[in-house]
């Protein structure tokens, strides 16, 4: 017997942002993110950052990409692709993270290159963390951060959360950042 798997995904609009449901379409600039310095913080610091050249940043694509999707199927939430309004590029991720090794679900936020500095991560952050509530039932999340990750430890305090801890991920040290209850 064969089982049909689906789960809505739903798209979340802002002025500028379409957050939108990871397309294999997408593959390309995932890849062009997993093959840059960018990705290091990634996964508690175990991103390909082009070690492995081409076919390891096009392989971590694909893993990242399936891994977002199933996580939408597994857990009902995930993260989105933020693509561009005005243009269709794809900027970036963000979104809702709880994999079984987490605590708690997390906010997490990557911006490709040539869309940093751009207010992108904190719009679409924002965006998602407002919809965590209402969509998901998610309030008062977390986020992991790399402690040498200036940008993100700056982007969590625009956003508001504050520094809870010092804690390790996936045998790497990171800070947890605890984000404010919105309204539903």
């Amino acid at each position: 017997m064969m089982t049909t798997l689906s789960v809505d995904i739903p798209v979340i609009e802002t002025e500028r942002l379409i957050l939108r449901e990871p397309r294999e379409a997408d593959l390309p600039a995932v890849a062009g993110f997993y093959a840059s310095e960018r990705s290091v913080f990634v996964g508690g610091g175990s991103a390909v950052v082009g070690r492995d050249g081409p076919r390891g940043a096009d392989w971590a694509a694909w893993r990242g990409t399936s891994s977002a999707l199933g996580h939408w199927l597994l857990r009902g939430y995930g993260s989105w692709t933020i693509e561009l309004r005005a243009t269709g590029q794809v900027a970036g991720r963000a979104g809702f993270l709880n994999p079984t090794v987490w605590s708690e679900p997390e906010l997490g936020w990557q911006v490709y290159e040539g869309f940093e500095g751009q207010g992108i991560a904190y719009e679409a952050a924002l965006a998602a963390r407002a919809a965590g509530p209402r969509l998901f039932g998610l309030n008062g999340v977390i986020s992991h951060i790399d402690p040498a990750n200036a940008r993100s430890i700056r982007l969590a305090e625009r956003l508001g959360a504050t520094f809870e801890r010092n804690a390790e991920l996936l045998g790497k040290p990171c800070q947890i950042w605890r984000h404010p209850e919105v309204q539903a």
